[in-house]
């Protein structure tokens, strides 16, 4: 059995911090859900771009799921306590849908390069058929590449202290605890983790690289402040996903101070799930007619109440 940490101590801190990410949650599902509807209802987002927006919706609901709802738990009732098996659990979905994450939005960025860059070989290569590979294999990798340290780590032996020095099972503050050797261990995650991160933020990075040099080269003033807007925000998202994450995870693993790196996983495992719904879909006209289109089709198919 181990202890986990709250992100504040104050009685006074937990209730703001209790109301403020329940209300992150629930947007952030709302949004998701919204956007996997609409995605899968209408049929003018039966693009590719749209198929994949799905899939990072449903990541993004799973991803913040696994931390969350026990989070909140945690806070609301007093009972910091998780059990080794559930402490295991929740460290391989979170490493599995973190690493699905990284993968599929390296797909998303590559796939926007080919609709930028090489428009006329878009629609020849981006088929369904391959989209649908590209979407499996993110996910079959992402879950797969995260099994390993998990077997691994499952073989340490833990004596105390029982406290994680977090607010979730993370490989880091979990490391610490163990009297075992980790060395191992801590070289295994080391490569997955620049493996998956460093390689996956390369192409996602050249690629909107790619779409930035293209966009200059737009004459018209109105469609390069538009595409230089939607371009921006997506970088920002990304940069921050990809800096936190890196910065945490692609250095020796007990070496990190586990006080910053509470702060910096709030912005990936919480913030980044609440944004992505905004700034990749929401903020999209297509996304914004099609969402007033199936609200108007709900709300004409409702059974209307007569007075008398």
């Amino acid at each position: 059995m181990f202890m986990l940490l709250q992100l504040w101590d104050s009685h006074d801190g937990h209730i703001v911090f209790s109301i403020t990410f329940t209300l992150i949650y629930v947007l952030t599902l709302t949004g998701n859900f919204m956007i996997i509807t609409i995605c899968r209802l209408e049929r003018t987002l039966g693009t590719p771009m749209y198929f994949f927006l799905s899939h990072l919706a449903t990541l993004e609901i799973c991803y913040i799921s696994v931390i969350v709802p026990k989070m909140l738990y945690n806070s609301m009732s007093g009972d910091n306590a998780i059990s080794y098996i559930a402490c295991l659990t929740q460290l391989y979905f979170f490493g599995s849908l973190g690493s699905t994450e990284c993968f599929l939005l390296a797909i998303m960025a590559y796939d926007r390069y080919l609709a930028v860059c090489k428009p006329l070989h878009y629609h020849a290569v981006m088929t369904s058929r391959l989209c649908f590979c590209l979407a499996a294999c993110c996910w079959t990798s992402g879950f797969i590449s995260t099994l390993s340290s998990i077997l691994l780590i499952s073989t340490l032996q833990f004596c105390g202290p029982e406290q994680i020095q977090h607010f979730f099972c993370d490989i880091s503050p979990l490391l610490k605890l163990s009297c075992t050797d980790v060395q191992n261990t801590e070289t295994l995650i080391f490569l997955l983790a620049s493996v998956i991160l460093v390689g996956s933020c390369a192409v996602t990075l050249l690629s909107y690289f790619r779409i930035l040099s293209t966009l200059l080269a737009i004459k018209s003033r109105a469609g390069r402040g538009r595409a230089h807007s939607t371009f921006a925000s997506h970088l920002t998202v990304v940069t921050v996903y990809y800096s936190t994450m890196i910065f945490v995870y692609v250095r020796p693993t007990t070496g990190n101070p586990s006080r910053f790196n509470k702060v910096l996983s709030v912005l990936y495992t919480i913030l980044t799930p609440f944004l992505n719904p905004f700034i990749y879909s929401l903020r999209n006209k297509e996304v914004q007619g099609a969402l007033m289109k199936t609200l108007r089709k709900v709300i004409s198919h409702m059974p209307k109440t007569s007075y008398k």
